[in-house]
């Protein structure tokens, strides 16, 4: 059974789309996604600086563009068929959501493109961020945050838990961190995934009911809550709400547990959820889509199967 997942914000690097552009068509497929949502893509995946792609309305179509892209190579000559599971962490939801059939490629785009402006807008308002908290007890932290009016935003399993809030309330929770715990703040633009983002999923709810919907052909789990949706209008609520709510990716990993999972592939910018399925689902086999050079890898996990 294999599952593939597409990543979140934050998975992006300098450069990472430059192995690809040896791909036939794919620089072609990248110029249109650019004209599509308005943001040269193709500089920006290729020779843009962290700190330009690191703003949210740049890096949420960069993301999901790239994973579209992952996706179509992945799953061609009939390999879709051969998966068992689609799932995204956060923005990846959106590359998910086309990857299962829930949403054109099109729609896609013009979806994330609105949410990144919603969200960098709503991250605007009052200055917030986000912070990692490894190896806490998850009472204990929840308790602490609780104190601060801090909220959790992800829960990604093997132990990391990212938080969310107000800057001094952030600086006091690392200056007192719970028992044998690291906090390490993260270089976003905003408290993603909380009550700060009640004004995009404003926006994003309006924007949603222009989307042409379908139902999913492919098993497609949600961060809401783990569990597999079927119903295509169904998802795109939850990917509405998502923005404002926490990210649930250990009841991701729980269920593709509970389900059999025996292998994990994920499209490009990849990287970080395999570390968590490397945490979290401890001798499942991965494959990391970050070149095309793995895509023979990845190929071969889904012939094993």
């Amino acid at each position: 059974m294999i599952v593939v997942v597409c990543p979140g914000q934050g998975s992006q690097t300098p450069g990472f789309l430059t192995p690809w552009l040896s791909v036939p068509g794919f620089e072609a497929e990248l110029t249109e996604m650019s004209d599509a949502v308005g943001i040269n893509l193709l500089t920006h995946g290729t020779t843009s600086s962290a700190d330009v792609i690191r703003d949210t309305a740049v890096a949420q179509p960069l993301i999901v563009a790239s994973g579209l892209l992952t996706l179509k190579a992945l799953l061609a000559n009939g390999r879709r068929e051969r998966i068992s599971g689609i799932a995204g962490h956060s923005v990846g939801e959106i590359t998910a959501s086309a990857g299962a059939g829930i949403l054109s490629s099109t729609d896609a785009l013009r979806f994330v493109r609105e949410r990144g402006l919603a969200m960098q807008a709503a991250a605007a308002l009052e200055p917030t961020g986000m912070s990692a908290v490894i190896g806490a007890d998850e009472n204990e932290l929840l308790e602490i945050l609780s104190d601060l009016d801090l909220e959790p935003a992800n829960f990604n399993g093997g132990g990391q838990i990212v938080v969310a809030g107000s800057l001094p309330a952030l600086a006091r929770l690392a200056e007192a961190p719970p028992t044998r715990a690291r906090v390490i703040p993260l270089q976003v633009a905003g408290a993603f995934h909380t009550r700060y983002m009640r004004p995009a999923r404003s926006h994003l709810s309006a924007v949603a009911q222009s989307l042409q919907v379908h139902a999913p052909t492919v098993p497609i789990w949600s961060n809401s809550d783990g569990a597999t949706v079927t119903d295509g209008a169904r998802f795109v609520e939850l990917l509405v709400g998502q923005v404002s709510s926490p990210v649930r990716w250990d009841q991701c990993m729980a269920s593709f547990a509970a389900a059999g999972v025996t292998g994990i592939i994920e499209v490009a910018p990849a990287g970080a959820l395999v570390g968590l399925a490397k945490r979290g689902l401890k001798g499942i086999p991965s494959v990391a889509i970050k070149t095309p050079d793995d895509l023979s890898a990845a190929f071969d996990l889904i012939d094993q199967q």
